[in-house]
């Protein structure tokens, strides 16, 4: 792993889409972006998708098929999509992987799913770390009188755009921009980086309200309201 303080790790910045977020959550959806650089994925998931779920991501599953926005999308195995990932990852050069509250979700379904498959151990070979924004922005704009720490709103305030939210393409590409404007130094990223081996891999349990005391932003509702 490299030195944890060096700012010369690339960064590829990732987000996934899901049919929920209950035991049962599966990815639908996975996409990386580098510089210039991006990979975008579906996965036909074994389970239904949760109606706040779909209502959210515009993602419907009918007669084994994925549909976006009633678009049909082409689809790949969810081994095929990770063994990507993984090459998208290799191509960058043992990358920092950094997302918007990837570690208490993005992370621990990711890495559930690499088990399942055996790819933890390709994986973890490929990267340098991980980076969660989430925490990293609230210590950046300690201050800044912020009503939300949500993607969505951080990339309205900051860069005065908004984007088409929910579509993990679109986040991701938004994320990096983000990231770009907030410029952190080596040494808040190595406050924030972590480890896949320490993400909690057992399936979150299902969440209808707001964590006590953590506001709308402690973890990534079904609704995907929350965080993006």
């Amino acid at each position: 792993m490299q030195n944890c303080g060096t700012v010369d790790s690339p960064l590829v910045f990732f987000d996934l889409e899901t049919t929920g977020l209950g035991r049962g959550c599966e990815i639908v959806q996975l996409a990386a972006v580098s510089g210039g650089h991006s990979l975008n994925l579906y996965v036909l998931p074994r389970n239904r998708m949760q109606p706040s779920a779909a209502r959210v991501t515009g993602f419907r599953v009918h007669s084994h098929r994925l549909y976006l926005h009633r678009q049909l999308v082409l689809t790949n195995s969810l081994r095929e999509v990770l063994l990507s990932f993984i090459a998208f990852l290799q191509m960058m050069g043992c990358p920092l992987v950094v997302g918007h509250n990837i570690r208490r979700f993005d992370c621990p379904l990711l890495a559930r799913a690499l088990d399942k498959l055996d790819l933890r151990t390709e994986f973890e070979s490929s990267v340098s770390g991980c980076v969660d924004t989430l925490p990293l922005a609230r210590e950046m704009l300690r201050g800044r009188g912020l009503t939300s720490f949500r993607q969505e709103h951080l990339v309205r305030e900051l860069l005065g755009l908004d984007y088409k939210a929910h579509d993990a393409l679109q986040d991701v590409r938004a994320l990096q921009s983000l990231y770009n404007e907030l410029q952190p130094t080596a040494e808040m990223v190595c406050r924030h980086r972590f480890s896949m081996r320490v993400v909690e891999t057992r399936p979150a349990a299902e969440h209808t309200t707001a964590p006590s005391g953590g506001g709308s932003e402690g973890v990534k509702k079904e609704v995907h309201q929350v965080l993006k």
